[in-house]
Protein backbone atom coordinates (compact mmCIF):
# COMPACT_ATOMS: atom_id res chain seq x y z
CA UNK A 1 0.00 0.00 0.00
CA UNK A 2 0.79 3.87 -0.09
CA UNK A 3 2.01 6.10 2.09
CA UNK A 4 1.93 9.92 0.36
CA UNK A 5 2.25 8.11 -2.89
CA UNK A 6 5.30 5.70 -1.91
CA UNK A 7 4.42 2.41 -1.53
CA UNK A 8 5.60 0.65 1.48
CA UNK A 9 5.01 -2.92 2.97
CA UNK A 10 5.13 -2.70 7.30
CA UNK A 11 8.32 -5.38 7.58
CA UNK A 12 11.20 -5.28 5.10
CA UNK A 13 14.88 -5.47 4.84
CA UNK A 14 17.27 -2.67 4.73
CA UNK A 15 20.04 -2.17 2.25
CA UNK A 16 22.43 -3.91 4.50
CA UNK A 17 20.03 -7.19 3.85
CA UNK A 18 20.68 -7.73 7.15
CA UNK A 19 18.68 -5.13 9.44
CA UNK A 20 15.13 -5.57 9.72
CA UNK A 21 13.18 -2.65 9.15
CA UNK A 22 9.11 -1.61 10.74
CA UNK A 23 6.71 1.09 10.79
CA UNK A 24 6.75 2.09 13.98
CA UNK A 25 2.74 2.17 14.48
CA UNK A 26 2.74 3.17 18.34
CA UNK A 27 3.63 7.01 17.15
CA UNK A 28 0.96 6.48 14.18
CA UNK A 29 -1.11 8.63 13.22
CA UNK A 30 0.89 11.68 14.46
CA UNK A 31 4.27 10.70 12.58
CA UNK A 32 5.40 8.00 10.43
CA UNK A 33 8.50 6.62 11.86
CA UNK A 34 10.94 3.52 10.73
CA UNK A 35 12.73 1.57 13.30
CA UNK A 36 15.54 -0.69 12.36
CA UNK A 37 15.75 -4.22 14.25
CA UNK A 38 19.16 -5.57 14.71
CA UNK A 39 18.90 -8.21 16.86
CA UNK A 40 15.96 -10.96 18.26
CA UNK A 41 15.42 -8.79 21.74
CA UNK A 42 14.85 -5.83 18.91
CA UNK A 43 12.07 -8.23 17.19
CA UNK A 44 10.90 -9.16 21.19
CA UNK A 45 10.42 -5.56 21.74
CA UNK A 46 8.66 -4.35 19.01
CA UNK A 47 6.11 -7.72 19.60
CA UNK A 48 5.58 -7.10 22.84
CA UNK A 49 5.41 -3.30 23.26
CA UNK A 50 3.24 -3.20 20.01
CA UNK A 51 5.48 -1.41 17.62
CA UNK A 52 4.09 -3.98 15.64
CA UNK A 53 1.04 -5.48 15.60
CA UNK A 54 -2.07 -7.60 14.19
CA UNK A 55 -1.35 -11.44 14.33
CA UNK A 56 0.36 -11.76 10.47
CA UNK A 57 2.53 -8.78 10.98
CA UNK A 58 3.64 -10.59 14.70
CA UNK A 59 4.39 -14.08 12.94
CA UNK A 60 6.36 -12.30 10.18
CA UNK A 61 8.47 -10.25 12.57
CA UNK A 62 9.09 -12.95 14.91
CA UNK A 63 10.43 -14.96 11.52
CA UNK A 64 12.62 -11.98 11.01
CA UNK A 65 13.43 -12.37 14.94
CA UNK A 66 14.67 -16.32 14.20
CA UNK A 67 17.09 -14.85 11.60
CA UNK A 68 18.64 -11.77 13.59
CA UNK A 69 19.52 -14.93 16.53
CA UNK A 70 20.68 -17.04 13.66
CA UNK A 71 23.28 -14.06 12.46
CA UNK A 72 23.96 -13.72 15.84
CA UNK A 73 24.47 -17.41 17.08
CA UNK A 74 23.35 -20.50 15.06
CA UNK A 75 23.52 -22.86 17.59
CA UNK A 76 21.14 -25.43 19.21
CA UNK A 77 21.36 -23.73 22.19
CA UNK A 78 20.35 -19.93 20.67
CA UNK A 79 17.89 -21.79 19.06
CA UNK A 80 15.88 -22.80 21.17
CA UNK A 81 16.20 -19.95 23.39
CA UNK A 82 15.00 -17.57 20.55
CA UNK A 83 12.04 -19.95 20.30
CA UNK A 84 10.80 -19.45 24.03
CA UNK A 85 11.42 -15.84 24.00
CA UNK A 86 9.81 -15.00 21.12
CA UNK A 87 7.28 -17.38 21.96
CA UNK A 88 6.24 -15.59 25.07
CA UNK A 89 6.06 -11.91 23.67
CA UNK A 90 2.39 -12.23 22.84
CA UNK A 91 0.20 -14.75 24.04
CA UNK A 92 -3.31 -14.91 21.62
CA UNK A 93 -2.09 -14.50 18.26
CA UNK A 94 -1.48 -17.91 17.10
CA UNK A 95 0.74 -16.95 14.13
CA UNK A 96 3.57 -16.43 16.79
CA UNK A 97 3.62 -19.83 17.16
CA UNK A 98 2.65 -20.51 13.84
CA UNK A 99 5.60 -18.80 11.87
CA UNK A 100 8.06 -19.91 15.38
CA UNK A 101 7.26 -23.80 14.76
CA UNK A 102 7.84 -23.08 11.02
CA UNK A 103 11.50 -21.86 11.55
CA UNK A 104 12.50 -24.16 14.08
CA UNK A 105 11.63 -27.42 12.36
CA UNK A 106 12.97 -26.11 9.26
CA UNK A 107 16.31 -24.88 10.96
CA UNK A 108 17.06 -27.85 13.29
CA UNK A 109 17.36 -30.18 9.81
CA UNK A 110 20.25 -28.08 8.32
CA UNK A 111 23.50 -27.39 9.67
CA UNK A 112 24.27 -24.29 11.99
CA UNK A 113 26.88 -23.02 9.34
CA UNK A 114 23.87 -22.49 7.15
CA UNK A 115 21.04 -21.61 9.69
CA UNK A 116 21.83 -17.76 8.92
CA UNK A 117 21.03 -18.18 5.21
CA UNK A 118 18.24 -20.52 5.37
CA UNK A 119 16.07 -18.44 8.37
CA UNK A 120 16.18 -15.02 6.35
CA UNK A 121 14.99 -16.86 3.27
CA UNK A 122 11.95 -18.72 4.71
CA UNK A 123 11.46 -14.96 6.75
CA UNK A 124 11.14 -13.59 3.63
CA UNK A 125 8.80 -16.39 2.05
CA UNK A 126 6.59 -16.06 5.09
CA UNK A 127 6.33 -12.21 4.29
CA UNK A 128 5.40 -13.09 0.29
CA UNK A 129 2.77 -15.31 1.40
CA UNK A 130 1.05 -13.29 3.55
CA UNK A 131 0.78 -10.76 0.96
CA UNK A 132 -0.56 -12.91 -1.70
CA UNK A 133 -2.70 -14.57 1.23
CA UNK A 134 -4.40 -10.92 1.70
CA UNK A 135 -5.00 -10.77 -2.01
CA UNK A 136 -6.73 -13.66 -2.06
CA UNK A 137 -9.29 -12.74 1.07
CA UNK A 138 -9.76 -9.73 -0.89
CA UNK A 139 -10.75 -11.05 -3.68
CA UNK A 140 -13.00 -13.67 -2.21
CA UNK A 141 -14.26 -10.95 0.19
CA UNK A 142 -15.28 -9.04 -3.10
CA UNK A 143 -17.09 -11.60 -4.61
CA UNK A 144 -18.83 -11.70 -0.95
CA UNK A 145 -19.32 -7.54 -1.00
CA UNK A 146 -21.03 -8.04 -4.87
CA UNK A 147 -23.62 -9.77 -3.37
CA UNK A 148 -25.21 -7.53 -0.92
CA UNK A 149 -27.60 -4.65 -1.29
CA UNK A 150 -27.00 -1.48 0.09
CA UNK A 151 -29.51 0.20 2.10
CA UNK A 152 -28.32 3.31 0.66
CA UNK A 153 -26.45 4.86 -2.38
CA UNK A 154 -23.93 3.11 -0.81
CA UNK A 155 -22.67 0.05 0.81
CA UNK A 156 -21.93 0.98 4.80
CA UNK A 157 -19.14 -1.84 6.63
CA UNK A 158 -18.07 -1.85 10.13
CA UNK A 159 -14.83 -2.88 11.35
CA UNK A 160 -12.98 -3.20 14.79
CA UNK A 161 -9.59 -2.52 15.64
CA UNK A 162 -7.42 -2.30 12.85
CA UNK A 163 -7.25 -5.65 10.17
CA UNK A 164 -5.64 -3.76 7.15
CA UNK A 165 -2.00 -3.26 5.82
CA UNK A 166 -1.11 -2.59 8.83
CA UNK A 167 -2.24 -5.58 10.54
CA UNK A 168 -0.48 -7.64 8.27
CA UNK A 169 2.70 -7.41 5.99
CA UNK A 170 0.22 -5.85 2.99
CA UNK A 171 -3.33 -5.62 2.29
CA UNK A 172 -4.39 -6.78 5.42
CA UNK A 173 -7.12 -9.62 5.95
CA UNK A 174 -10.93 -7.71 7.10
CA UNK A 175 -9.82 -4.10 5.08
CA UNK A 176 -8.31 -6.30 2.02
CA UNK A 177 -11.86 -6.88 0.29
CA UNK A 178 -13.00 -3.25 1.32
CA UNK A 179 -9.92 -2.19 -0.58
CA UNK A 180 -10.48 -3.99 -3.91
CA UNK A 181 -14.16 -3.44 -3.82
CA UNK A 182 -13.04 0.66 -3.44
CA UNK A 183 -10.81 0.17 -6.30
CA UNK A 184 -12.96 -1.38 -8.52
CA UNK A 185 -15.21 1.82 -8.14
CA UNK A 186 -18.40 0.47 -5.47
CA UNK A 187 -19.57 3.09 -3.77
CA UNK A 188 -18.19 2.14 -0.10
CA UNK A 189 -17.89 3.96 3.26
CA UNK A 190 -16.86 2.49 6.54
CA UNK A 191 -17.43 3.02 9.91
CA UNK A 192 -14.43 2.52 11.48
CA UNK A 193 -14.93 1.55 15.65
CA UNK A 194 -12.23 3.93 17.96
CA UNK A 195 -11.31 0.89 19.49
CA UNK A 196 -10.29 1.56 23.10
CA UNK A 197 -7.98 1.12 24.66
CA UNK A 198 -5.15 1.77 22.15
CA UNK A 199 -7.25 2.84 20.06
CA UNK A 200 -6.27 1.09 16.77
CA UNK A 201 -9.26 1.72 14.47
CA UNK A 202 -9.18 5.84 15.11
CA UNK A 203 -5.29 5.69 14.75
CA UNK A 204 -4.55 3.22 12.83
CA UNK A 205 -7.93 2.00 10.56
CA UNK A 206 -8.62 5.80 10.11
CA UNK A 207 -4.78 6.53 8.72
CA UNK A 208 -4.40 3.62 6.49
CA UNK A 209 -7.70 3.84 4.72
CA UNK A 210 -7.29 7.88 4.56
CA UNK A 211 -3.59 7.11 3.03
CA UNK A 212 -5.88 4.91 0.22
CA UNK A 213 -8.64 7.25 -0.16
CA UNK A 214 -11.55 4.89 1.21
CA UNK A 215 -14.42 6.87 2.84
CA UNK A 216 -14.50 6.52 6.32
CA UNK A 217 -15.94 8.00 9.51
CA UNK A 218 -14.54 7.57 12.84
CA UNK A 219 -17.40 6.19 15.97
CA UNK A 220 -17.27 5.89 19.14
CA UNK A 221 -16.96 2.01 20.15
CA UNK A 222 -20.43 2.03 21.88
CA UNK A 223 -22.34 3.53 18.52
CA UNK A 224 -21.97 0.54 16.13
CA UNK A 225 -25.28 -0.92 18.25
CA UNK A 226 -27.06 2.16 17.21
CA UNK A 227 -26.00 2.48 13.27
CA UNK A 228 -27.12 -1.04 12.79
CA UNK A 229 -30.34 0.01 14.25
CA UNK A 230 -30.91 2.77 12.19
CA UNK A 231 -29.82 0.60 9.06
CA UNK A 232 -27.06 2.64 8.30
CA UNK A 233 -24.58 -0.79 8.68
CA UNK A 234 -25.22 -3.31 5.51
CA UNK A 235 -22.25 -5.60 7.06
CA UNK A 236 -19.43 -5.76 9.36
CA UNK A 237 -16.35 -7.21 8.60
CA UNK A 238 -13.68 -7.66 11.49
CA UNK A 239 -10.11 -9.72 11.44
CA UNK A 240 -8.36 -12.21 13.81
CA UNK A 241 -5.86 -13.36 15.84
CA UNK A 242 -6.85 -17.16 16.84
CA UNK A 243 -9.65 -18.85 14.83
CA UNK A 244 -10.87 -22.43 16.25
CA UNK A 245 -11.73 -25.81 14.40
CA UNK A 246 -15.14 -25.01 15.19
CA UNK A 247 -14.83 -20.99 14.17
CA UNK A 248 -14.82 -19.60 17.70
CA UNK A 249 -13.13 -16.11 17.09
CA UNK A 250 -10.81 -14.41 18.89
CA UNK A 251 -10.20 -10.66 18.12
CA UNK A 252 -9.86 -7.58 19.68
CA UNK A 253 -11.84 -6.85 22.87
CA UNK A 254 -15.14 -5.40 21.68
CA UNK A 255 -15.42 -7.65 18.96
CA UNK A 256 -18.44 -9.58 20.96
CA UNK A 257 -20.20 -7.32 21.52
CA UNK A 258 -20.15 -5.93 17.81
CA UNK A 259 -21.50 -9.47 16.55
CA UNK A 260 -24.58 -9.81 19.34
CA UNK A 261 -25.40 -6.38 18.19
CA UNK A 262 -25.19 -7.40 13.97
CA UNK A 263 -27.21 -10.67 15.03
CA UNK A 264 -29.49 -8.93 16.80
CA UNK A 265 -30.06 -6.55 13.44
CA UNK A 266 -29.86 -9.00 11.12
CA UNK A 267 -26.58 -7.46 9.81
CA UNK A 268 -23.82 -10.22 8.03
CA UNK A 269 -20.96 -10.31 10.13
CA UNK A 270 -18.20 -11.62 8.04
CA UNK A 271 -14.41 -12.58 9.58
CA UNK A 272 -11.49 -12.15 7.07
CA UNK A 273 -9.30 -15.13 8.09
CA UNK A 274 -5.91 -16.07 7.00
CA UNK A 275 -4.72 -20.15 7.49
CA UNK A 276 -2.11 -19.22 10.01
CA UNK A 277 -4.61 -18.06 12.23
CA UNK A 278 -6.55 -21.06 12.32
CA UNK A 279 -5.55 -23.15 15.58
CA UNK A 280 -6.72 -26.61 14.58
CA UNK A 281 -5.43 -27.98 17.88
CA UNK A 282 -8.29 -26.59 19.79
CA UNK A 283 -12.29 -26.20 19.53
CA UNK A 284 -13.24 -24.16 22.12
CA UNK A 285 -12.22 -20.52 22.34
CA UNK A 286 -13.68 -19.41 25.35
CA UNK A 287 -11.84 -22.36 28.01
CA UNK A 288 -8.80 -22.92 25.52
CA UNK A 289 -7.66 -19.28 24.12
CA UNK A 290 -5.74 -17.41 26.31
CA UNK A 291 -6.48 -13.83 26.82
CA UNK A 292 -4.13 -11.46 27.06
CA UNK A 293 -4.47 -9.00 29.91
CA UNK A 294 -2.13 -5.65 29.02
CA UNK A 295 -0.54 -2.94 31.31
CA UNK A 296 -4.03 -1.19 32.80
CA UNK A 297 -1.72 2.15 31.96
CA UNK A 298 -3.27 1.91 28.35
CA UNK A 299 -6.56 2.11 29.81
CA UNK A 300 -5.83 5.00 32.08
CA UNK A 301 -3.85 6.88 30.29
CA UNK A 302 -4.13 8.73 26.41
CA UNK A 303 -2.50 9.56 23.84
CA UNK A 304 -2.92 12.70 21.39
CA UNK A 305 -1.41 15.85 19.59
CA UNK A 306 -2.00 18.97 21.17
CA UNK A 307 -2.32 22.11 19.77
CA UNK A 308 0.85 22.79 19.16
CA UNK A 309 1.58 19.67 17.57
CA UNK A 310 3.25 18.08 20.16
CA UNK A 311 2.04 14.38 20.82
CA UNK A 312 1.15 14.11 24.73
CA UNK A 313 -0.02 11.73 27.08
CA UNK A 314 -2.42 12.53 29.80
CA UNK A 315 -4.62 10.16 32.79
CA UNK A 316 -7.78 10.22 32.39
CA UNK A 317 -9.01 8.54 35.27
CA UNK A 318 -9.33 9.33 38.74
CA UNK A 319 -6.05 8.80 41.13
CA UNK A 320 -5.97 5.37 42.90
CA UNK A 321 -8.84 3.86 40.77
CA UNK A 322 -7.29 0.05 39.35
CA UNK A 323 -8.60 -0.60 35.75
CA UNK A 324 -8.44 -4.59 34.12
CA UNK A 325 -7.32 -4.60 30.43
CA UNK A 326 -7.75 -7.88 28.30
CA UNK A 327 -7.25 -7.44 25.08
CA UNK A 328 -9.17 -9.91 23.10
CA UNK A 329 -12.52 -11.59 23.39
CA UNK A 330 -14.09 -14.72 22.04
CA UNK A 331 -17.48 -14.15 19.75
CA UNK A 332 -18.74 -17.68 19.41
CA UNK A 333 -19.09 -19.14 15.76
CA UNK A 334 -22.86 -18.68 16.39
CA UNK A 335 -22.56 -15.36 15.35
CA UNK A 336 -20.54 -15.50 12.56
CA UNK A 337 -22.15 -15.11 9.21
CA UNK A 338 -19.31 -16.49 7.15
CA UNK A 339 -15.38 -16.56 7.77
CA UNK A 340 -13.13 -15.07 4.08
CA UNK A 341 -10.24 -16.84 3.63
CA UNK A 342 -7.02 -17.20 1.35
CA UNK A 343 -9.20 -20.39 -0.80
CA UNK A 344 -12.81 -19.16 -0.39
CA UNK A 345 -15.88 -17.98 2.04
CA UNK A 346 -17.13 -20.88 4.31
CA UNK A 347 -19.19 -21.05 7.28
CA UNK A 348 -17.74 -20.99 10.72
CA UNK A 349 -17.90 -24.53 11.42
CA UNK A 350 -15.65 -27.41 11.78
CA UNK A 351 -16.97 -29.08 8.40
CA UNK A 352 -17.01 -25.08 7.00
CA UNK A 353 -13.23 -25.07 7.50
CA UNK A 354 -12.36 -28.79 6.39
CA UNK A 355 -14.53 -28.03 3.43
CA UNK A 356 -11.42 -25.84 2.95
CA UNK A 357 -8.34 -27.48 4.53
CA UNK A 358 -9.51 -30.90 4.00
CA UNK A 359 -5.98 -31.90 4.78
CA UNK A 360 -6.37 -31.11 8.20
CA UNK A 361 -9.14 -33.65 8.52
CA UNK A 362 -6.09 -36.02 9.67
CA UNK A 363 -5.39 -33.82 12.52
CA UNK A 364 -9.47 -34.29 13.90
Amino acid sequence: MKVDGKPYRTIWLGADGATVQVIDQTLLPHRFVVRDLRSMEDAERAIRTMIVRGAPLIGATAAYGVALAMAADPSDPALARTYEVLLASRPTAVNLRWALDDLRMRLSAVPPADRRESAYRRAAEICDEDVEICRRIGEHGLAEIRRLTPRSGRLNALTHCNAGWLATVDWGTALAPIYQAHDSGIPIHVWVDETRPRNQGASLTAWELGKHGVPHTVIADNAGGHLMQQGKVDFCIVGTDRTTRRGDVCNKIGTYLKALAAHDNSVPFYVGLPYPSIDWTIEDGHRDIPIEERNAAELSRIFGRGGNGEVVSVDILPAGSPAANPAFDVTPARLVTALITERGVCPASDAGLLSLYPEQAKAA
